[in-house]
């Protein structure tokens, strides 16, 4: 079910914009708290993190910078991965509304990406480069890892939804290239499990044979990805994860999931052992699952298996904490044992995505709080935040699926006219509600929530149909 939710101020613009003939105030939303967070991290995350590839003079290409150190000589220095880039093109194309220059920026990305593809599955994006002092370029292998991959795909095909793809680049038939390549190289056809990336791709009888990341579930991409593609596989990918997450759930009741899972023989899956490939801390909620309240958290609102895992992490992140966000730890045990005794952003973000599905409003603003005024932070940390801001103040939108032909047609009469107008307007000041198939059509940003701006777009549309 769709979540409905009003802006008074917005509804007001827009009734102002119907009667007087006033342009739509879409600056009012500024005065939405979380809407104003978001878009004032942003300019700070974009001036410290978004870099211009030097060495190209060529071409414009923009990347996202991971790392602390410069080169000043000698060894190579690691500047950027592709999970930073998928990032950052999902941060790009999500601002579209708030900064002019997304779309220069988001196509820089895109040069970026094609600059540098993965030897193995030639539409994804080689894991990591480096500064050489005369180029970036790939030092430690040129294959994939499967999260970056999955981002790159989902922002092309927004992209796609918001800038179309009759200009430099035709960002959906990219998409659909990535993700051609991701079911080839990066899920385990058997299992129907996200693999750790395509350097895995043909490695049965390895100990990564069938290994899996939880923070690569993100469970809300692969309902979208089977509908653009028309592949019924990744619905299996989807009832597989969510079947592993339940099960995680189950297990330990915490809701929290390590870093790694690999098969236990019987068909399920287990937490990984101590340094199966990063850290002692590959089985336990460490740095790389630290993500999952806000990736699994994306798909909560209509997957009860989400839910599930989020229901349970609201409830035990509030009782471990005592309700003090600033008392998140930076990893767990997965049965809820701190495993550090210091907090960090890209441990404490993510949980302002799962307390959109809290029933503590004291609890979420105080975590918002929190996030806000963490202060400065790191490339991850202060990244994933960015990220969470844009889902706290509901400006994820999702891909075109080609599922609904005539979006505005609010009142399902098989056109788009004033009517509409009318009638989305009378739900908008409490006059009537609208069933879940008209919430569906007057949600013209197709981001879950119905508010005034959906009033304002629709407005557009009768406009330039007129």
């Amino acid at each position: 079910m769709k979540k409905i939710k009003k802006y008074s101020a917005v509804l007001l613009s827009a009734v102002l914009a119907l009667t007087t003939g006033t342009p739509p105030f879409f600056a009012a939303a500024a005065s939405d708290s979380p809407v104003t967070d978001m878009t004032a991290f942003y300019q700070n995350w974009k001036t410290r993190y978004v870099r211009q590839d030097l060495y190209t003079a060529d071409e414009i290409r923009y990347y996202v910078y991971y790392s602390e150190d410069t080169y000043t000589g000698g060894d190579p220095v690691p500047v950027t991965v592709s999970e930073a880039h998928g990032y950052g093109m999902l941060i790009a194309v999500s601002m579209a509304d708030y900064d002019s220059e997304a779309k220069d920026l988001f196509d820089g990305m895109v040069r970026y990406y094609l600059a540098h593809p993965s030897q193995i599955g030639s539409h994804l994006m080689a894991w990591q480069q480096s500064d050489t002092g005369s180029a970036l370029t790939e030092t430690d292998g040129a294959d994939s890892a499967t999260d970056g991959d999955m981002d790159i795909a989902y922002a092309l095909l927004l992209a796609d939804k918001v800038w179309g793809s009759s200009g430099s680049f035709d960002y959906g038939a990219m998409g659909k290239a990535v993700l051609e390549d991701i079911m080839t190289y990066e899920v385990d056809q058997t299992a129907w499990t996200l693999s750790l990336g395509d350097w895995t791709y043909g490695s049965s009888g390895s100990k990564y044979d069938g290994a899996t990341r939880a923070s690569d579930f993100i469970l809300q991409y692969l309902p979208v990805f089977a509908k653009v593609t028309g592949d019924e596989r990744w619905t299996k990918v989807y009832d597989r994860t969510n079947a592993i997450v339940t099960d995680m759930v189950d297990t330990y009741g915490t809701g929290l999931l390590p870093d790694f899972l690999i098969p236990d023989g019987s068909g399920g899956y287990q937490p990984a052992p101590e340094n199966y490939l990063e850290d002692v801390t590959d089985g336990q909620y460490g740095y790389n699952s630290c993500r999952v309240p806000w990736r699994v958290g994306m798909d909560a609102e209509n997957n009860p298996a989400a839910r599930k895992c989020i229901d349970a992490l609201n409830q035990f992140i509030r009782k471990q904490t005592g309700g003090d966000p600033w008392e998140i730890r930076a990893g767990y045990t997965l049965d809820g044992k701190p495993t550090a005794d210091y907090n960090d952003l890209c441990f404490t973000a993510p949980f302002l995505v799962a307390a959109k599905y809290s029933d503590d409003s004291t609890w979420t603003e105080e975590l918002r709080d929190c996030v806000v005024n963490y202060g400065d932070d790191t490339y991850f940390g202060d990244t994933i935040k960015m990220l969470c801001l844009i889902v706290y103040a509901d400006q994820w939108q999702v891909p075109d699926t080609g599922a609904d032909t005539l979006r505005g047609d609010v009142n399902l009469d098989g056109s788009v006219n004033m009517q509409d107008m009318v009638l989305l307007l009378r739900y908008l000041l409490h006059a009537e509600p609208l069933s879940k198939e008209q919430a569906v059509q007057a949600d013209l940003y197709a981001d879950g929530i119905v508010n005034g701006l959906d009033l304002c777009r629709l407005r557009q549309i009768l406009g330039n149909t007129a």
